[in-house]
């Protein structure tokens, strides 16, 4: 779907999966520095929604994803996955419930695969499910508050709080970069996005396009489906714990990998923020190679010019990779060096990885010695 928005004078469409709505209106600096102040409104409705309506749609929802949702209080917003038997990502999606539906919000690639999915899970419980992408539009906020009685609904995004049940890799909530993000996502009737815009810009605001929110989502690492995911990510490698996985309640798919990684540590692979060389003026597109010392480590997952940081990237690479080493990056006309920002770290192991009680893997605890007899 095409947003009105683009119609606007100077707009440039975006491209990939923000397809549809606005990159920028002329002026990418401007509209940055604008979303940064908190003064600034942006066009996301290339997501997708999906709801969940029935008396059991919360505690349906608690056990085939990775949250605690069953006690899930209304106009309070979460996130959930949904993993498949061996733990890898399939869907992602913003939870918040208003009392008698539970809204998704996701990307607009998989607003279907997912209502299908949840349909196919129903079997006896009273719960019906609809991709409602057709008729509702999102809009993106730089405000840190949930929606109020009389607001829309709005999913306030919880990153990079580590809610209730979950852990962290990276650094604590508080020094952690994406604290300076403040996000929340509006959902309106999609017939009635420019006059929701209008009304923000009538207070002052200004329109900016995805070229501002992405540039403020990757300074923030923020994982996104779209882009960090592939068919073998595992939240862990993404420091997604944080916010979408509670490690304390009952089963539900995929939750054995959730444990086992968490306990002995080690994920395969890991996110980098990268800050990239801009003296060539390249920018790699995303898939790019990434490698150190000759040697193939990961790919780069999203791009974006900042207009503080300058041209930056997420990357996922092998866990193992030198933390401290500069990395080169495949661009055309000539690789470009980058320095590493370190988001889970080298080792892998969460803050609060419960301590072996025997020798799990060779560099996973202290070495002791071994007394006479022992193997």
């Amino acid at each position: 779907m095409t947003s009105p928005l683009l119609q606007r004078h100077g707009a440039v469409a975006a491209g990939g999966a923000d397809a549809g709505v606005g990159w920028h209106y002329g002026d990418p600096t401007a509209e940055q520095r604008a979303l940064a102040a908190g003064g600034a409104v942006v066009d996301l409705s290339y997501l997708g929604v999906v709801t969940v309506t029935g008396p059991d749609r919360l505690s349906w929802l608690h056990s085939i994803t990775s949250q605690q949702l069953v006690d899930l209080l209304p106009r309070t917003s979460t996130e959930t996955l949904v993993l498949s038997p061996h733990g890898h990502i399939e869907h992602a999606a913003g939870v918040v419930d208003d009392g008698t539906t539970t809204w998704l919000v996701t990307e607009a690639a998989g607003a279907a695969g997912l209502a299908s999915w949840l349909g196919s899970m129903r079997f006896m419980m009273r719960v019906e499910v609809a991709d409602v992408t057709d008729r509702w539009a999102a809009l993106g906020e730089p405000i840190d508050a949930e929606g109020g009685p009389d607001e829309p609904v709005t999913w306030r995004d919880p990153w990079p709080r580590t809610l209730p049940g979950g852990t962290r890799y990276g650094p604590a909530d508080d020094e952690h970069p994406g604290a300076e993000r403040p996000w929340r996502i509006v959902l309106v009737p999609r017939a009635d996005l420019a006059a929701a815009v209008a009304e923000r810009e009538a207070t002052g605001w200004r329109l900016a396009g995805t070229w501002a929110s992405e540039a403020a989502r990757v300074a923030a690492w923020r994982p996104r489906m779209a882009a960090e995911v592939d068919h073998r990510t595992i939240p862990h490698e993404l420091d997604w714990l944080r916010t979408a996985v509670h490690l304390h309640k009952g089963c539900y798919r995929g939750q054995e990998t959730v444990a086992r990684v968490h306990n002995l540590g080690r994920p395969p692979r890991r996110l980098v923020m990268l800050h990239l060389d801009g003296s060539g003026h390249l920018l790699p597109r995303p898939g790019a190679e990434v490698s150190l010392a000759g040697r193939v480590i990961g790919a780069v997952a999203s791009v974006a010019r900042h207009h503080e940081l300058g041209p930056i990237a997420l990357a996922v690479v092998k866990r193992s990779a030198d933390t401290e080493a500069d990395l080169l990056v495949a661009c055309d006309g000539g690789d470009v060096a980058a320095g590493q920002e370190v988001v889970v770290p080298g080792e892998g192991l969460s803050v609060d990885r419960p301590a072996a009680r025997a020798p799990v893997a060779r560099g996973l605890g202290p070495r002791t010695a071994l007394g006479p007899g022992q193997l």
